[in-house]
């Protein structure tokens, strides 16, 4: 003990990894596992893997087989050129000019508006006739 403090050296445990499993490896436990009757939890302890790691596995095989039968079974058909007849676009008409003609005792009056400001004709109108 030096000055009332203890220096101790702990050991540390060794880090683990997490263990890399070949593909070949996979297979194998997986097609174990898809014989009739054979438990899951056995083959896992077989070839040393957790059962749940292997459930994955199952499920992944069997997922990747159902996509790829869906696929076989999907037809698409053949893309066809279809040629399209296009005619000579018609012009849009001219919107005619709006004509208005009031009449007020012996006065005449005559208005010639855009037909393209209909609106603002309108407003123009409601406040001449107030």
């Amino acid at each position: 003990m030096l000055g009332g403090h203890v220096n101790t050296i702990e050991e540390s445990a060794p880090a683990r990894r997490r263990r890399r499993h070949s593909a070949e490896f996979k297979a194998k436990a997986v097609q174990d596992c898809l014989h009739r009757g054979v438990s899951i939890a056995a083959v896992a302890l077989h070839h040393r893997v957790n059962a749940n790691l292997l459930r994955r596995w199952v499920a992944e095989h069997q997922a990747l087989d159902s996509a790829g039968e869906a696929r076989a079974l999907m037809t698409v058909p053949q893309a066809e050129f279809i040629p399209l007849q296009i005619g000579d676009p018609t012009p849009t008409p001219a919107i005619p000019d709006i004509q208005i003609e009031v009449r007020r005792g012996a006065a005449t009056i005559s208005i010639r508006w855009p037909g393209s400001a209909a609106a603002e004709c309108g407003e123009w109108l409601q406040g001449w006739l107030r």
